[in-house]
């Protein structure tokens, strides 16, 4: 049977069993678990990697460049806020250095994304770089290769692109790539 709580509820008590969670080594190094950002209700999902320092310390999810990126995105090719979104990561501590999440934890997070996927039920998923896409889609293809199209996932629409860093990076063919993956989630969730 399923719990009859409304989804923000659920989402709290999540969060909070998250904040608390010791499944992987992250936690010894974390300053705060990286939980999520957002609207419970949104429609547009964006599934990153993992806290960067500037996240471990304010506990938000793209706070430091790579998220001014993605919030003047959100308004210039979706038209909405960051508020109107919901934004969370693979993994909710920060690998040190930033290195690449481990498999194993990914696997000790994986149940508080899907957990989140489902109470916040939003049309369109939008996976930011190599890891969010390669674990949603269960694939080992990279995500030059996945991006430039939409995927069925769960009843919903999931659209693979770059991940913000990788376009204050990778110069402007990488931008305008994010940019048209953007577009393509509006279009989607117009549908």
């Amino acid at each position: 049977m399923s719990d009859p709580s409304p989804a923000p509820t659920r989402l709290s008590l999540l969060a909070e069993e998250a904040s608390g969670c010791t499944l992987c080594g992250l936690a010894a190094g974390r300053t705060q678990v990286v939980f999520a950002d957002g609207s419970p209700d949104a429609d547009l999902m964006f599934v990153g990697e993992g806290p960067g320092a500037q996240e471990d310390i304010h506990g938000v999810p793209f706070v430091g460049r790579s998220g001014k990126l993605l919030d003047r995105l959100l308004v210039e090719e979706v038209g909405i806020e960051r508020g109107d979104c919901y934004i969370a990561n693979v993994v909710k501590c920060r690998p040190p250095g930033n290195r690449d999440p481990r498999p194993d934890e990914i696997t000790a997070c994986r149940p508080y994304l899907e957990e989140q996927v489902e109470l916040v039920d939003p049309a369109v998923i939008v996976t930011l770089g190599n890891f969010a896409s390669k674990l949603l889609l269960d694939t080992g293809t990279g995500i030059t290769k996945l991006r430039g199209r939409s995927y069925g996932y769960a009843g919903r629409s999931l659209v693979p692109t770059f991940h913000p860093a990788a376009a204050l990076r990778g110069g402007s063919d990488v931008l305008a790539n994010l940019r048209a993956d953007l577009v393509r989630a509006k279009l989607l969730m117009a549908r």
